[in-house]
């Protein structure tokens, strides 16, 4: 539902820049996204305007008379941008009106885009209301709109564009649509044209599509159109190769279904529905806050997580190896694995932060399982996990457990399950305790380390104060004579070894 404030403060600004249009005697039609968006009803801020002069000149000029910002998008093809921000004392919004040149006349233009749900245009001077205007829909649009298709608007707007390809699959999840039959067949003839695209646009994309709840499903349906692996080579090895008795899937389909088991223990509850899996899972506060967290450039925790879930087993075809009694094994692909995704995701041009992220949640995915088979991990194993995964450590969790979802499949038997959730629940509140003993107080520091033993400055003495840390997180100091004490002790066994 669009907000009311936000749709009068866009109606301003429309209003205004009609009148700017209207004096400057200029013919001018809005186009694209908006006006697709405007007749489904769905709120946007993004607004796509044609005009029939040099977009850059008109944009700039608008931007002096609106007190806005211009942006200089794409030079050659006379692409701009004008930042509007409306500030009404409650809350400011942003609003990005992008100007492109009509070369000949608004139907050559609206020839020229990608689908007919986005060759829909409105001419500015005559609007009140997009869904009342006589639109100007030379390829059908609005009937596609009815009918919920992605269409091409011609046979060359993947040759034209192959960002495209991508794109047809976002809107489709996006909006909940399909794509049209023989747009479909165009998408996977024309597949391997995804590899001219730049990695930023790929990612913008990616990212929007990861962004949808039922990703998952997607992902499957890029490969049937041939992009998932042409966009990310690297998954084309996980094809076909089988896993250990307790695997349902082949690595690939592994990768994609740990994708959809986040998903679920994500939003399975939005559907409000009892799911038995669902109700053994830890008692983790704010769950969906921490993955509706921002983390850069748009890209939520989420996100990156289902890169994570898709990218986590990427190396094993690389590590895989059949013991002395034919156990299958893939020893350091979890390393391996972070590696390979480390240039993934520099490819697809994520920020350094973002590509860190998610190589940590791969290299560390089976850390959980390490910390104590099936028993409860001690407390320095906890610790220890907590310090090493640092602000993803609840993001691996989740990633764990989508795992083993994902690796039983249908198969998957509730009271081993139940046992899994419990030992994550253990360890999530033996984490908060230790959090509790450690952050209010530090006992020691380096000057006291320095005076009390007559150490040099150096790295030792940040390696005792980390022993010193760990020990007061599980418990086995509390004071500072105690974390004297100790110290001293970890000085003397090294003296006699």
């Amino acid at each position: 539902m669009i907000d009311p404030r936000k749709e009068r403060q866009l109606a301003s600004i429309l209003t205004r820049v009609r009148e700017f249009i209207v004096g400057e005697k200029i013919d001018a039609y809005l186009v694209g996204g908006y006006v697709r968006d405007s007749l489904l009803g769905r709120p946007t801020r993004d607004i796509d305007i044609a005009v029939a002069a040099a977009a850059p000149e008109v944009a700039e000029r608008l931007a002096t008379a609106l007190k806005a910002r211009y942006v200089a998008l794409d030079e050659a093809n006379e692409i701009a941008r004008v930042v509007v921000i409306e500030d009404d004392t409650s809350s400011a919004a942003r609003w990005h009106l992008d100007f492109s040149t009509i070369r000949t006349s608004i139907e050559e233009n609206l020839s020229n885009r990608d689908f007919t749900i986005n060759a829909i245009s409105v001419d500015l001077r005559d609007l009140d209301s997009v869904c009342t205007a006589c639109c100007i829909d030379p390829f059908h649009g609005r009937s596609d709109l009815e009918e919920r298709l992605v269409r091409a608007v011609s046979e060359t707007a993947f040759e034209s564009d192959p960002a495209r390809l991508l794109r047809a699959v976002r809107l489709a999840a996006e909006y909940g649509f399909t794509v049209e039959e023989h747009t479909e067949a165009l998408i996977r003839s024309q597949s391997h044209l995804i590899r001219r695209v730049a990695g930023e646009r790929l990612r913008e994309e990616l990212r929007r599509l990861l962004s949808v709840r039922n990703s998952a499903h997607y992902l499957y349906y890029l490969d049937h159109l041939g992009l998932l692996t042409a966009m990310i080579p690297e998954l084309t090895l996980t094809k076909g190769v089988e896993q250990p008795v307790e695997h349902y899937w082949d690595v690939f389909q592994h990768s994609i279904e740990t994708v959809a088991a986040l998903e679920r223990l994500l939003y399975g509850w939005e559907s409000g529905e009892q799911d038995p899996v669902l109700a053994l899972l830890p008692r983790i506060p704010d769950f969906t806050q921490h993955f509706e967290e921002e983390v850069s450039s748009g890209v939520a925790r989420a996100v990156l997580s289902k890169i994570a879930a898709l990218l986590h087993d990427i190396a094993k075809p690389h590590t895989k190896s059949v013991d002395p009694n034919g156990r299958t094994r893939f020893l350091g692909h979890t390393k391996e694995g972070a590696a390979i995704t480390g240039r993934i995701l520099r490819r697809l041009r994520f920020s350094t932060r973002e590509t860190k992220m998610v190589q940590s949640m791969v290299e560390s995915h089976l850390r959980m399982w390490q910390m104590g088979g099936d028993d409860r991990p001690t407390h320095r194993a906890i610790y220890r996990f907590f310090r090493d995964t640092g602000d993803v450590s609840l993001d691996i969790i989740l990633l764990t457990l989508a795992d083993y979802l994902a690796a039983r499949g249908p198969h998957l038997k509730l009271e081993p399950w139940e046992k899994h959730c419990n030992m994550m629940d253990y360890v999530w509140f033996e984490h908060e305790k230790e959090q509790a003993r450690v952050v209010p107080s530090k006992l020691v520091d380096g000057h006291d380390l320095i005076n009390a033993f007559g150490l040099q400055p150096g790295p030792r003495i940040g390696e005792l104060l980390e022993a010193l840390r760990e020990a007061q997180g599980i418990g086995e100091i509390k004071t500072r004579e105690e974390a004297i004490a100790y110290a001293r002790r970890q000085l003397d066994r090294e003296k006699t070894e």
